[in-house]
């Protein structure tokens, strides 16, 4: 059995193990030592859940004063899950008159993943559609709800409960991320999504279950446990030695594009393999040719407050007056305050250009040599 509970197949990790089956059982002897960034999105999701119950009418106890990480921005976040959700329940009334809703409805999905189950933060039911709806809290990876393994195991769980009792067609599974403004829906069928389920995602996770398949790294790598010390990801990653990283002019361009397709796993490698050694010399592992140094420190005060007092007596001015920043401006007066106040007076300007996958939903930018082209069309 799985330590501590845990799912060795959870849906949450299904994009790893499915594309990487021998991580699960890889990732058994690691501790789940949580983080920061984990215990937030628990906070959110507490709070999102309790301002769905409320909006809907149901009896709720408010979480907030229990929540380490609450603030204004988790509190606009969880008022427009909320509200998001409440559309999506007023466009189902259109054409069933009682839809069903249920929030945190733990799922199964075991037919096909063995004691696979979790929680779906909110799933309707209406008109021969199953919506599931999940939150996400992160910030810094935009997640997509297309083929988006996690949402189809919520879906085929919430299928085991509900097919039986309504007649499904279709699935609808909806990403609300909104500090990102992310709100991404994929929709399929129920038969498709069952063809997935017997065809891709059984016979994965039965080898996932078993320790057996290949390795496989790629962006799926950054949560794993063992992707400090994976053999596989730190041979994918050294083959680009083999280039001796000379200058691009004397690199083919099949051989720059090689190089940019992985560049930037090797960079997170990399990163990964410095911070895995770091923490074992603080343990008190001796790496040879490397030693543990005190790196370096800026000055600080012991005692702002004091400090402000004294050149306040010496009659200097000890504080900087500075506009706070646009995200910090919007953590103190909450973003429906925010946008009311301030909207006229932000502007975005043009992004740095950045070279992406062509599977990158963003539009491409005109470089000069484009708009020399469009202008000669013209002519």
């Amino acid at each position: 059995m799985p330590p501590k509970g845990h799912a060795i197949l959870s849906a949450s990790s299904s994009d790893r193990w499915l594309h990487c089956p021998p991580s699960a059982r890889l990732c058994e002897s690691y501790d789940d030592k949580g983080s920061n960034y984990a215990a937030e999105g628990t906070d959110a999701h507490a709070l999102c859940e309790f301002r769905l119950r409320q909006a809907l009418g149901m009896e709720a106890t408010d979480p907030t004063e229990n929540l380490i990480w609450f603030n204004e921005e988790m509190n606009d976040c969880a008022a427009g899950y909320a509200a998001y959700v409440l559309e999506q329940v007023e466009a189902a009334k259109q054409t069933c008159a009682d839809p069903v809703v249920l929030i945190e409805q733990r799922v199964d999905f075991s037919r096909w993943v063995e004691s696979g189950f979790g929680t779906a933060d909110c799933i309707i039911i209406a008109d021969g559609t199953l919506q599931i709806i999940d939150y996400k809290h992160g910030l810094g990876v935009l997640v997509s709800a297309e083929e988006n393994p996690q949402m189809q195991c919520y879906a085929l769980g919430a299928l085991e409960l509900f097919d039986g009792i309504y007649d499904i067609n279709s699935v609808r599974m909806t990403i609300y991320q909104p500090r990102r403004d992310n709100v991404s829906t994929y929709e399929i069928s129920k038969d498709e999504l069952y063809r997935w389920a017997d065809e891709v995602l059984k016979p994965t996770a039965d080898l996932a279950f078993a320790g057996d398949g290949n390795f496989l790294c790629g962006e799926w790598c950054g949560f794993c446990k063992a992707k400090h010390e994976c053999r596989a990801r730190a041979d994918a990653n050294m083959e680009l030695a083999r280039y001796d990283f000379k200058l691009p002019p004397l690199l083919t361009d099949e051989e720059v594009e090689e190089i940019l397709v992985r560049a930037d796993d090797l960079v997170t490698w990399a990163a990964d393999i410095k911070e895995y050694a770091l923490q074992q010399a603080i343990s008190g592992k001796k790496w040879n040719g490397w030693k543990l140094v005190e790196g370096r420190s800026n000055r600080r005060y012991t005692n702002e407050t004091v400090v402000a007092g004294v050149v306040t007596d010496a009659g200097f001015d000890p504080y900087e007056h500075k506009v706070l920043g646009v995200t910090a401006m919007q953590k103190l007066l909450g973003k429906s305050r925010f946008d009311e106040l301030l909207a006229t007076y932000i502007e975005k300007p043009q992004g740095k250009p950045t070279l992406v996958p062509e599977s990158d939903k963003r539009p491409a930018m005109n470089t000069a040599k484009n708009d020399f082209m469009e202008e000669n069309d013209y002519e």
